[in-house]
Parts: structure tokens; C-alpha cells; sequence
């Protein structure tokens, strides 16, 4: 969550600065160059900044100890939002580079903490991807050759995204398995429920990205819950290029809110993109079902 004591203490600092400035001012007037009269308007200012400061000084106070509030609210209540929410749900996951330990850590933590099994299938793409190469092995199949040069890429892409999604027989992911794939774990046949998609190398240019673009479309238009992690600290952020996808979004996976939006988001809760930075234009998680009472309990 954000540390909004930060925020408090930059505009203390503001205010501190302010006030050496009159004083600086006020110091100056005492060898004449400040008439009486324009001495006592900085002294009302520094008064005035003084009380601000002080205002700023409880209002930190008052958000810190709100902040610890809705910290323990959230440690309290995630158990509770994530028990069995994803129960006996197939989720897959897959990485844009090479398969990060701790995007994966958090990934299959949140998958366990709502109920589920462990990831169907994980696979982490090559990136750069070699086209010529590419090119070549699709050439040898007479099923794929129709996704052979470089304004078919984006196609190619989304061919890659149902299948991955529908899993079965696989013919695109199997004739590029040398080009593509640096890591295939798991089970290819049955069909997923929802996706998790993570990019762990900075943003890709020219055919890779033309078909990493096919490929996210492909995913949001597979059927499927499919989503876009990442966490607060990436260093590039990746969920522009997911929303323009179409992909719903979580910015924030590692934080306890992060994760029980992603939950959400998995088991068909409301698209859109959430978590704490700029990009969550939805909010930090997506509306929260009430969970059904027993009827006892109705009275």
C-alpha cells in the first residue's frame, strides 16, 4: 500500500524551506534593507507556515496510523477473501522471458492461498525472437506455412495464444518449440480456465513485438479469464501494452491487495486494472461478491 507518510514529509519540507526564506528575509530587513512594515508581513507569514507545518506534522500522524490500520485489516480479512475462490480451477501461466523465480513464487502462492491446484501448464517464450527461424520451421508445415513472413507475425501470435489457452494437440507450439520455448512445464492437453501472463525482459521491438502484440490479443479474446502481473517495483511497466491488448491487469501482485485482485480477476470477477500506480484506473481490486450465508443464518 502507499506510505502516504512520505507525501506528508515533502510538503513539511516545503514548508521548512519557505520558512528560512523569510527568515533569510527577515534577516536581511534587520540592515535595512526591509521597512518595519514589510518586516511584519513576513513575520505574519512565518506564523501562518508554522501552523500549516504543525497541521501537516497531525495529519501524518493521523495517516500513519491509518495506513497500519487498513494494513491489518487486510492480513485479518485475506484469508477469509481468498479461501476457495479459484477451487479446482486450471490456471496457466506464462512468462515473456525467462520464467522469474519470484513472479512465479508469487503467482503460485496467490493460486494456493485461493484453493487452487498447481498451474496446469507453464511455458516462458525465447525473447528475441529469431523470425527467419521462425520462417523456416513453419515452412516445413503445410498446415502453418500460411504464418510465414513478417506481416503474419501478429497471426501467428494469436494462433499461439488459443492454442496455449485450449491446449490439445498444439501443432504451432510444437513446430516452434526449439524457436519459442525456453521452459514448458506441466499438463498441454486440457483446456484452461484462466491465464496469468507475466513479462519478465524489457519491452521487445520489431517482429518480436509485432507478435508478442498478436499473442496478448490473443489471449484476451481466448474465452478465458487472462491477466497481466506485475509488481510495484518493475522497472519498466508492462501494463500499457496489456490494456492495449485488452488484457485485464494487476500492477501490484505483490502486495496482499494485489493478490486477491488477481484471484478475483481469475475467477471471473469484472475486467479492468487494478493496484496501486497510475495504470489501476479501476481501482485497487475489482468488486468483491458477497459470500452466500447458510440459510440458517438468514434467519
Amino acid at each position: 500500500m502507499f506510505d502516504l507518510r512520505y507525501h506528508v514529509a515533502s510538503l513539511a519540507a516545503v514548508f521548512l524551506a519557505l520558512i528560512i526564506g523569510i527568515l533569510v528575509g527577515v534577516g536581511i530587513s534587520s540592515g535595512g534593507f526591509i521597512k518595519k512594515s514589510e518586516r511584519s508581513l513576513l513575520n505574519q507569514q512565518i506564523a501562518d507556515l508554522r501552523g500549516r507545518l504543525d497541521a501537516a506534522t497531525r495529519r501524518a500522524s493521523y495517516l500513519s496510523r491509518a495506513q497500519r490500520a487498513a494494513q491489518a485489516f487486510v492480513q485479518e480479512t485475506y484469508p477469509a477473501l481468498m479461501a476457495q475462490r479459484l477451487k479446482a480451477k486450471r490456471i496457466a501461466v506464462v512468462f515473456v522471458g525467462p520464467a522469474d523465480d519470484r513472479m512465479r513464487s508469487l503467482v503460485e502462492g496467490t493460486l494456493a492461498d485461493a484453493g487452487a491446484p498447481e498451474p496446469l501448464r507453464i511455458r516462458a517464450l525465447k525473447v528475441p525472437v529469431d523470425v527467419p527461424a521462425v520462417d523456416a520451421a513453419l515452412a516445413k508445415r503445410p498446415t502453418l506455412q500460411r504464418y510465414v513472413g513478417d506481416k503474419k507475425l501478429g497471426d501467428l501470435g494469436r494462433r499461439l495464444a488459443r492454442e496455449f489457452v485450449s491446449g490439445g494437440d498444439e501443432p504451432a507450439w510444437k513446430a516452434l518449440a526449439g524457436q519459442l520455448v525456453a521452459l514448458r512445464n506441466g499438463n498441454d492437453d486440457p483446456a484452461a480456465d484462466a491465464v496469468v501472463l507475466v513479462r519478465s525482459v524489457e519491452p521487445q521491438r520489431g517482429g518480436t513485438a509485432r507478435l508478442l502484440a498478436g499473442f496478448y490479443s490473443g489471449l484476451a479474446a481466448a474465452g478465458a479469464p487472462a491477466v497481466g502481473v506485475e509488481t510495484t517495483g518493475a522497472a519498466v511497466s508492462a501494463m500499457g501494452v496489456y490494456a492495449k491488448a485488452g488484457l485485464a491487469t494487476v500492477d501490484d501482485v505483490d502486495t496482499l491487495s494485489g493478490r486477491v485482485a488477481l484471484a478475483l480477476l481469475l475467477g471471473g470477477a469484472q475486467p479492468g486494472h487494478y493496484g496501486l500506480k497510475a495504470s489501476a484506473s479501476d481501482g485497487v481490486v475489482p468488486p468483491v461478491e458477497p459470500l452466500a450465508l447458510p440459510q440458517a443464518a438468514r434467519g
